[in-house]
């Protein structure tokens, strides 16, 4: 980190908004009762020895409520991204018909609506432990400006930058919990 007040602050916004961004990308794609494109395209596909993005290999559709339709662009491509699904851990089943995927999404139990939100979360609380270890790392380079040579910081500019730190932490953990509560509301939505 470097040896300013506002660089220590925009360092760490930056490193909160990332975290805040890796959460809302695992969110989309948890299962909810409907059939999403989300819950698929970005599962990672072995296409000819080269891990690509399911999105950048095929068109995804909703035809129905319950059902996905994946169409490659390159039918060479179909047994990998079958095994891509199948090895995903969503719990989907893939039909190969003709050069396309349907994939039906069945209705999830209560139970396993639970699971969800249990797991969605667990990825929440996760990404808040990211946002604290960033809160702890700029405070140790708040603290560390008042043994710095050359340019001196008064303890109250380094309370006030704790204190926005603190802020931000605060902000961040706030969205993540309203990103999680729509996420869980999703999956207990029948």
């Amino acid at each position: 980190m470097s040896t300013d007040p506002d660089t220590i602050l925009l360092e760490a916004e930056d490193a909160m908004s990332k975290a805040l961004e890796f959460l809302q990308q695992e969110l989309r794609g948890v299962r909810t009762g409907r059939a999403s494109t989300a819950l698929v395209e970005f599962l990672t596909v072995d296409y000819y020895g080269s891990p690509t993005g399911l999105k950048a290999l095929a068109a995804i559709s909703v035809p129905e409520p319950s059902q996905l339709l994946i169409k490659p662009f390159d039918a060479g491509a179909l047994p990998a991204i079958k095994t891509a699904i199948e090895t995903s851990g969503l719990g989907l089943n893939p039909m190969v018909e003709a050069k396309q995927i349907r994939l039906n999404v069945p209705a999830l139990t209560t139970e396993r609506r639970k699971q969800l939100v249990a797991h969605c979360k667990k990825m929440g609380e996760s990404q808040k432990v990211v946002i604290r270890n960033v809160r702890r790392d700029a405070n140790k380079h708040a603290d560390s400006l008042s043994s710095q040579t050359g340019v001196h910081f008064s303890e109250d500019d380094i309370k006030s930058l704790k204190d926005e730190i603190q802020e931000l932490v605060k902000t961040y953990e706030g969205k993540m919990d309203h990103a999680v509560t729509a996420k869980c509301d999703e999956v207990m939505e029948v």
